[in-house]
């Protein structure tokens, strides 16, 4: 399988995951599967107002650069530590 279809088959299993991650964690999550689905961050940081679209934008923006191999790896294996 390649790691394309691992990350994809991960997103899908990450809808089901046992518990709801922490915050932190999700926004590490979002970060990941945007960076490994779309590369690096796009548009405009949201506004002051907009908290959680400002958090998931912080999130992505933080791993700016980083390939979307490497990205797609990392998501796959943090969802395989939270199903643990």
């Amino acid at each position: 399988m390649s790691l394309q279809e691992q990350f994809e088959q991960t997103v899908a299993e990450s809808k089901n995951l046992s518990e709801r991650p922490d915050n932190m964690t999700l926004l590490k999550m979002y970060g990941l599967y945007k960076q490994g689905s779309s590369g690096d961050v796009q548009g405009e940081r949201p506004g002051m107002t907009d908290f959680v679209a400002r958090a998931k934008w912080d999130a992505w923006a933080a791993i700016k650069g980083l390939p979307q191999e490497e990205a797609q790896q990392q998501y796959i294996d943090l969802i395989a530590d939270l199903k643990d």
